[in-house]
């Protein structure tokens, strides 16, 4: 048994039933410890020092250091140690040194996708789409904005009370949210998305039933045929990792030109330019907007032009290059429906102060989007594709939309809560299939469905 087992067994009964009562908000229990990784943690600084913030040393080579000096300053501390208690602390001060301090192990834990902290003393993971609350904390608010610091510090962010909130990235790509003081009452916030090491491939989605076979072979038909195809959903319901997915789609030999706000898209292809947007300076100049790089890759002679997500001005621009020989781009963008993600569309152009007419705008969404895909992040905490639908041009002022395939809600819920439906084809043949045969891409009769009299399933921007 370890020391810290032993210390938690001395422990008043009304603490040991606070530490066990699961997702209650409540005061943790000081580290036993504390003092003593205060100490080792000294003691590293002192023996390797400026080492540490190395940027030319190699990576490995300072955990090998690391992971040495820290065993021999344990072993010169006079402090009795289980084998056990050594071995936490050693990896806890290690944590600490080269990685993110108390969420380095759900980093690590490749079940976990997002990892939220309320505050210095409460954090909440998510796994299999449902949250949990865990024992990890950090030692005070400093703490806490220490580690805040050094991940927007490494790509080149600040966050600070004139700048509050700030949208960075982790080294593997992870998205990561940081809101401090004055904004945030209670404390400084962190949320972390977390990205796989090994990106998520078609036959994962298919596995976890974001998609079916069908549905993937007709999406690859729709990328290699240079649709431009828009990716709608609400928060967390996957819409990066489906972009991700459908660009692996992309023929190897075209130039594809990514820009995003934080870089999260991970593309297997080799000839890929990869820019991102830069938030203002000290001074406030120097930003440069997800729209300025929008235009500035017209100039860079690309094949596609994917946007990780377009929520300004920039969708303007985006729907130019649609119209003007970029065919085969792709992008999200946060809605409710398919025809949320329309009506998101075209408030997103006004945001251009173009004062363009109503029925101008409508025209060229018509004309630019070929397909929406909707995604959401059901009860049960699955991710689902819930339709894909054909942007069947315009009738008058309004935008039709064709659904292709629709998720069946009807099929109800097992026991366990979760959706025994899956996405089904309507059996209504899209326009864009002479547009792929047109292209030399052919789509299999069968992954449609038996066909049935084509007709209008929905209009958008009526009056």
């Amino acid at each position: 048994m370890s020391l810290s087992d032993r210390l938690a067994q001395r422990m008043p009964p009304a603490t040991q039933a606070a530490r066990e009562l699961p997702g209650a908000h409540r005061r943790r229990p000081a580290d036993p410890f504390a003092a003593l990784k205060r100490s080792v943690h000294e003691g590293l600084l002192e023996v390797l020092g400026p080492k540490l913030y190395d940027a030319h040393l190699d990576q490995h080579e300072l955990e090998v250091q690391v992971t040495q000096t820290l065993q021999a300053v344990l072993q010169r501390d006079e402090t009795p140690l289980t084998v056990a208690d050594r071995a936490r602390i050693a990896q806890e001060v290690a944590d600490e040194v080269l990685g993110h301090g108390p969420l380095e192990p759900y980093l690590r834990d490749p079940e976990i996708s997002e990892i939220m902290v309320n505050g210095h003393d409460q954090i909440y993971v998510e796994r299999g789409g449902r949250l949990y609350p865990v024992a990890a904390a950090f030692a005070d608010e400093a703490h806490l904005r220490r580690t805040i610091d050094k991940i927007v510090a490494r790509v080149g962010r600040r966050v600070d009370e004139s700048s509050p909130m700030v949208d960075a990235r982790l080294p593997d790509g992870s998205r990561v949210n940081a809101v401090i003081p004055p904004i945030a009452l209670d404390g400084s916030l962190l949320t972390i998305r977390k990205f796989a090491a090994d990106p998520f491939t078609v036959e994962d989605l298919i596995a976890f039933g974001t998609l079916t076979p069908e549905v993937a072979d007709l999406l690859a038909a729709c990328v290699r045929g240079r649709l431009n195809i828009l990716i709608g959903g609400g928060t967390g319901s996957g819409k990066t990792t489906t972009l991700n997915v459908l660009s692996s789609f992309v023929p190897a030999d075209e130039r594809i030109v990514t820009i995003e706000d934080a870089a999260e898209l991970q593309l297997r292809q080799e000839h890929v330019l990869r820019m991102e947007s830069r938030p203002p300076g000290l001074e406030g100049a120097g930003r440069i907007t997800v729209r300025d790089l929008v235009r500035n890759s017209l100039r860079m002679r690309p094949d596609r032009i994917i946007i990780g997500e377009v929520r300004d001005g920039a969708a303007l621009d985006m729907l130019q290059a649609m119209n003007t020989g970029h065919d085969g781009s792709l992008t999200t963008l946060h809605s409710n429906s398919p025809r949320d993600s329309l009506a998101r569309l075209e408030t997103m152009v006004l945001m251009a102060e173009m004062d363009l007419p109503q029925r101008a705008i409508r025209e060229q969404m018509s004309s630019a989007i070929n397909l929406i895909i909707h995604q959401a992040r059901l009860k049960d905490g699955s991710r689902r594709i819930t339709h894909i639908a054909e942007v069947d041009g315009m009738e008058g002022d309004v935008i039709t939309l064709l659904d292709v395939f629709a998720f069946d809600f009807r099929a109800g819920v097992d026991e366990e809560g979760r959706y025994r439906g899956t996405l089904r084809a309507t059996g209504l043949r899209p326009r864009f299939l002479e547009t792929l045969a047109d292209r030399g891409v052919h789509v299999p009769s069968s992954v449609l469905g038996p066909a049935e009299r084509r007709s209008i399933t929905g209009t958008w921007g009526g009056r």
